[in-house]
């Protein structure tokens, strides 16, 4: 099999990694008024010199700043836009844990103004770009985040209540904009973080949208003409990836696999490239696959940032050689589930227990497919 120059490469991952604890505290420090910005700025630099290292010494042809500016996967699409307010509400969904304990997903503003960015949601890319030969990825949140956590709630006090056209009008435009952003610093390759894709899979998810007063499946189609008014004035020469995830905590917000939106989310989302979460039986099948198109490319995400154990090669060949009854092998890679810390406060892997998995991803992946 030819080694692939583009993304997505065989070894993939999802971008997020282990912020070292020096960062964790410097940040916790400037959140409190008693560090300057730019002397965040200045130690974010030196954490994302060496991790771009890390990925490099251990084979990655892909290459993230590690998502070391972002507290979240998710929260700077608040924090950089204006119109959302400071004060936060728990999200409807509910994570469970592995010892059967639940809490309620993190907390969203409400939408009080007009929206408009105010800052970049993936910041520092041109930084990190310089300091490798090799392809760097940018990381998003889908537009569908602003609005899925809590529905129409969170547009009541403020100008778009009634009107979520208007209100995904406006979050497409800012969308263009970063991306358009994005494009101008060099970067080719996107990857877009979809969580509600995946959570309204579960019935009893789907159950919650209902219940609040919303088409669940009227929404997933909502939701993938916002995407595809979001991506719409990206270049041709910018991939497009989509995570699709289950929350990466535990057993996380759902079960159940991808059936319920395949067909819509291969065939009618416009990416090329798909993150699908299948390190645990929550995620079902490979069935859904078939719906896959020929031009475009399936991720398996079947090693766990979870669990520090690694993934014997033969059960990833195994499960590899499932996924090929229903798309052939030549448009499946392999990654991890999700990132190693979606959040600062993700730490349960120690930088070694990180760099045996990217390792052992880019070995298992030479051996699939003689390519990482």
């Amino acid at each position: 099999m030819s080694q692939r120059k583009v993304p997505p490469f065989r070894a993939e991952h999802l971008g997020s990694l282990l912020r070292p604890a020096s960062l964790i505290k410097a940040r916790q420090a400037w959140r409190d008024g008693k560090l300057p910005r730019d002397e965040l700025t200045r130690m974010e630099d030196d954490a994302i010199r060496e991790v771009v290292a890390l990925q490099e010494r251990v084979g990655l042809q892909v290459i993230s700043d590690g998502e070391f500016r972002k507290r979240s996967w998710r929260d700077l699409l608040f924090e950089a836009t204006e119109g959302y307010s400071r004060d936060l509400t728990p999200s409807d969904f509910t994570f469970t844990d592995y010892s059967g304990q639940t809490r309620k997903g993190g907390s969203v503003p409400d939408a009080i103004g007009r929206l408009r960015r105010r800052e970049p949601m993936a910041p520092g890319f041109e930084f990190v770009r310089k300091l490798t030969a090799r392809t760097v990825k940018a990381t998003l949140p889908a537009p569908s985040v602003n609005h899925f956590f809590r529905g129409d709630r969170m547009l009541e006090k403020g100008p778009y209540r009634g009107d979520r056209r208007a209100y995904f009008g406006d979050i497409a435009a800012i969308y263009r904009q970063e991306i358009a952003d994005l494009a101008a610093q060099g970067c080719t390759y996107l990857q877009i973080d979809d969580v509600p894709s995946a959570v309204v899979c579960d019935p009893r998810n789907a159950q919650v949208v209902g219940d609040r007063g919303e088409d669940p499946e009227a929404l997933v189609d909502q939701y993938y003409e916002l995407f595809n008014d979001a991506v719409r004035e990206r270049p041709a020469n910018m991939t497009i990836g989509v995570h699709l995830c289950r929350g990466n905590s535990g057993h996380g917000q759902a079960s159940g696999g991808y059936e319920r939106i395949a067909q819509r989310l291969f065939q009618k989302l416009d990416a090329n490239v798909y993150f699908l979460e299948y390190d645990t039986e929550r995620a079902g099948g490979f069935e859904p696959l078939r719906h896959l198109p020929r031009d475009r490319f399936a991720v398996l995400g079947i090693i766990s940032t979870k669990l520090s154990a690694l993934e014997p090669v033969d059960e990833l060949r195994r499960r590899v050689d499932q996924a090929t009854r229903f798309v052939d092998l030549e448009r499946l890679c392999l990654s991890p589930q999700c990132g190693f810390a979606s959040s600062y406060e993700q730490t349960r892997f120690s930088e070694a227990d990180e760099v045996r998995k990217l390792e052992h991803l880019v070995r298992a992946s030479q051996k699939l497919w003689g390519d990482a």
